[in-house]
């Protein structure tokens, strides 16, 4: 008789996923403090896309990604430099674990697009769903949001609109993916997005780039978002498709926030306040049932 493990066997590197992208808010945090928020996206992608582009041509890929150079860009610019832009930005004046709550929309604004754009009507439950994770989100960027100017004379409601137009952005991406893009390697998307991204914010990221010096903890932080938390995260991410599917792929987005609050206690020594739990929770919950994970039929 043979045994059969209960677990699927790509459970460890979801959760492995998870806990990196996780740390990617404590790392941003921690970068874009010297940085700021431009030369923080800047060296991010720019280092993903020096770690990427080696392994893609040792992998035979380098005419695909010459063919395909402009469509990888463009996903580059909406899927990793303007969101990535965006949550350092607001990461200057909100914790990581609201950022985080508020990354786990992600799916949520993928539904929408993907309805407007491509036209899969959510019907039923989804639908629920989609009014049920907006209500999670007006909650909670109703509570969290102030446009008085902090002692840094940055706003919370614009870092919260920044994360929302980060979310906005990945799910413009992930619908154009799928209608331009289907059967690109895996590899081929990841590199050529990263290279992308980077040649967009170069300029910016020049521009921008602090007068003071800049720290080693600052430094190791950014070389660890570019190396873990992009590379290789994107690397463990499309194994998760490969093994499991995109639907299963897609709910490493409710894990992240678990990581990003831990790390946020007990190293930043932020505070988690129940609203934003009970937010979080309803906002998880409408995602679930938008994307369809979670179907209630009628008996």
């Amino acid at each position: 008789m043979k045994s059969t493990s209960s677990l699927p066997a790509w459970l460890p590197e979801f959760i492995l996923l998870a806990a990196i992208w996780g740390a990617s808010f404590l790392f941003m945090r921690i970068g874009v403090a010297e940085l700021g928020a431009f030369a923080t996206a800047g060296l991010r992608v720019g280092i993903a896309a020096l770690f990427l582009l080696p392994l893609a041509l040792a992998r035979g890929h380098g005419a695909t990604l010459k063919t395909h150079w402009k469509l990888t860009g463009f996903v580059g610019v909406l899927n990793s430099a303007i969101p990535f832009v965006c949550f350092s930005y607001a990461l200057l004046s909100i914790s990581t674990g609201l950022s985080s709550i508020l990354n786990a929309t992600v799916p949520l604004f993928g539904a929408v697009v993907a309805w407007v754009w491509l036209k899969d009507r959510p019907t039923g439950s989804r639908t629920v769903g989609l009014v049920v994770g907006f209500i999670g989100v007006a909650m909670l960027a109703w509570n969290k949001s102030s446009f008085t100017a902090n002692a840094s004379g940055i706003t919370t409601g614009w870092a919260v609109l920044a994360c929302l137009v980060a979310c906005l952005c990945y799910g413009l991406a992930a619908s154009f993916t799928k209608r331009y893009m289907t059967g690109l390697p895996s590899l081929v998307s990841a590199t050529g997005s990263q290279l992308g991204a980077a040649v967009f914010l170069l300029p910016l990221a020049l521009m921008y780039w602090p007068d003071q010096a800049i720290s080693w903890k600052a430094w190791g932080a950014v070389i660890a978002l570019g190396v873990v938390c992009t590379s290789l995260a994107y690397i463990l991410y499309f194994r998760i498709i490969e093994r499991a599917g995109p639907a299963k792929a897609l709910t490493v987005t409710f894990a992240i926030p678990v990581f990003a609050v831990l790390y946020g206690v007990v190293l930043l020594g932020e505070v988690v306040t129940p609203w934003m739990v009970g937010c979080g929770l309803v906002i998880i919950a409408g995602t679930t049932l938008s994307t369809g994970l979670v179907v209630f039929r009628r008996h």
